[in-house]
């Protein structure tokens, strides 16, 4: 089963690629609008753009290139305190754009309550498990959004409208999007850099956020070999 992940940038595509050596520069192919693919183990490796709109569009066209058995978001994201440290993974249980929707005198309306759409993918249970157990990951809802959250304030009000989130990002909605439209299952991974909150760039963490994405996948490979043939189903 190949495995198509997809990250926002090459920092974050070289830090999965890492996990099976030397390999980041040695691209297989490449997608409309330049990306390329990099093969590493299992695993073709994407960095289709930053946001969720580029990550779709990105996912849409490397799956165009599989066929593929699962795809996953990864990278770095923001984490909320105190259930996703700096430096902790998280493996998203419910991966929701959290921000798709309506502003109304009462608040913030999501798109299902607008009466269309969704917002929200969940994964498939058994493999976060499986997961997080391999990596030693918490699980917990990543939102995706299109602004980072920069104050108390905004954080305070997402985990209010999302108590089960333990991280912050902004492509896995778009990738989730893309692969659900044929029907591929996807999964999302989160390393924590900085905590979901007022902007302090002196504590963010990038590079110990990479160096664990990097381990991540590094532990990933005997867990997609028990995914048999067999089992799949519970994909």
């Amino acid at each position: 089963m190949r495995v198509l992940v997809v990250t926002a940038v090459p920092a974050e595509r070289d830090a999965v690629t890492r996990a099976f050596g030397d390999v980041s520069g040695l691209p297989v192919h490449s997608v409309p609008g330049g990306a390329e693919i990099h093969r590493a183990g299992p695993f073709d490796v994407l960095a289709g753009g930053v946001g969720p709109a580029a990550a779709a569009a990105g996912t849409a066209f490397g799956l165009a290139s599989g066929p593929y058995g699962l795809v996953v978001s990864a990278g770095i994201g923001g984490g909320f305190a105190p259930a996703a440290p700096v430096g902790s993974l998280v493996v998203a249980s419910g991966i929701v754009a959290a921000d798709l929707g309506a502003e109304t005198p009462e608040g913030f309306v999501p798109v299902t309550g607008l009466g269309f759409g969704r917002d929200r993918f969940t994964p498939p249970p058994a493999r976060v498990r499986d997961v997080a157990a391999a990596t030693g990951a918490l699980t917990g809802d990543v939102l995706t959004v299109s602004t980072v959250t920069g104050t108390a304030d905004r954080a305070a009000a997402l985990l209010t409208a999302h108590p089960s989130a333990a991280a912050e990002a902004m492509e896995g909605f778009g990738v989730a999007e893309a692969a659900d439209r044929v029907g591929v299952p996807v999964l999302e991974i989160r390393a924590v850099s900085n905590a979901v909150g007022p902007r302090d760039r002196d504590a963010w963490r990038i590079g110990d956020a990479l160096a664990a994405l990097t381990g991540a996948f590094g532990k990933l490979v005997p867990v997609l070999e028990g995914w048999t043939h067999h089992d799949r189903h519970d994909f």
